[in-house]
């Protein structure tokens, strides 16, 4: 009587997307949900990177500027918090916008903590919130409009690691409630308080608080933000 012997099993490969998804550690869980929960395109290696530029673009700014201008995002617009920085993720091609959209604003003389992430550039992954592959315990934390309260802050973000403020979620076009240059400008920079599209009161929002956060510093004695420092893109 002969008798088959198995064929030896392929080893799990912890960062295959699928396979022995169970088994795999919480970064290749992380990677799983940016690539196939969202469809996020990331970068091989370590730490966990998005790649910015093709399904979005991120303004960096200081948390204190960002909360003041959440009122502007759409419900389903995602924002990361990361240290003191907050991430706000805008449409793809903002990035290259910004200098122009800053001068059409009367914003591009100023001197404005304010750094833009487009094509070509990385973002590292917050972890994904609490309840999703790879995540770990201690979810999104709540920002209200006008501050970022302490102790609604996650401790990973204390500490200097990205968690989403307001997740993104699958299943949801997020791209639609992205941030973005209208067709043709509504407003003159007169009248910015008025129908201005998404974009514009974004930025011009944030760079009015990134300028008022710059100049409360000096006027604390910060020595880094007496010097002169230029608009960032990195």
């Amino acid at each position: 009587m002969s008798s088959t012997v198995p064929l030896p099993r392929r080893p799990l490969d912890p960062d295959a997307p699928v396979a022995g998804f169970l088994c795999a550690g919480p970064d290749a869980r992380a990677r799983h949900w940016y690539e196939n929960d969202l469809g996020w395109p990331t970068v091989p290696g370590r730490p966990l990177r998005l790649l910015t530029g093709v399904r979005f673009d991120v303004l960096d700014v200081p948390a204190e500027a960002g909360a003041q201008a959440l009122r502007h995002l759409g419900p389903g617009s995602p924002v990361a918090l990361r240290g003191d920085r907050m991430e706000l993720l805008v449409a793809a091609g903002g990035a290259e916008e910004l200098p122009g959209l800053l001068d059409w604003l009367e914003w591009g003389a100023v001197r404005l903590d304010l750094r833009v992430l487009g094509a070509g550039d990385t973002l590292e992954a917050p972890r994904p919130p609490t309840g999703t592959a790879g995540s770990r315990p201690g979810g999104p934390a709540s920002v209200r409009p006008g501050s970022v309260p302490r102790d609604s802050v996650p401790r990973d973000s204390v500490q200097g690691a990205a968690v989403w403020l307001r997740p993104p979620e699958p299943g949801r076009e997020v791209e639609a409630s992205l941030p973005a240059m209208p067709a043709m400008p509504a407003v003159s920079p007169v009248g910015r308080e008025g129908s201005a599209p998404d974009l514009v009161r974004l930025v011009d929002t944030v760079a009015a608080h990134c300028h008022r956060v710059r100049l409360r510093r000096a006027c604390a004695g910060h020595p880094a933000d007496r010097r002169d420092q230029p608009l960032a893109f990195s």
